[in-house]
């Protein structure tokens, strides 16, 4: 049986925590940020964990994680 191939791009984006869920970045913190408030920066700076649905199709992308 031949290895599965990981899809690259996607395990760049997210990281297993210890509970086993996946995590994520937000997105719109890149530019345009002079109109965006203090506020919305910096809870777009937060980590988002993934919902079990989305997590299993991520986790079919990344088979050795």
């Amino acid at each position: 049986m031949p290895k599965i191939k990981t899809i690259r791009s996607v395990s760049k984006r997210f990281k297993k925590i210890s509970s086993g869920h996946l995590k994520r970045k937000q997105a719109n913190l890149r530019h345009l940020l002079t109109h965006k408030t203090t506020h919305k920066k910096r809870h777009l700076r937060k980590k988002i964990v993934l919902k079990s649905i989305e997590r299993s199709k991520i986790l079919l992308c990344i088979p050795y994680l």
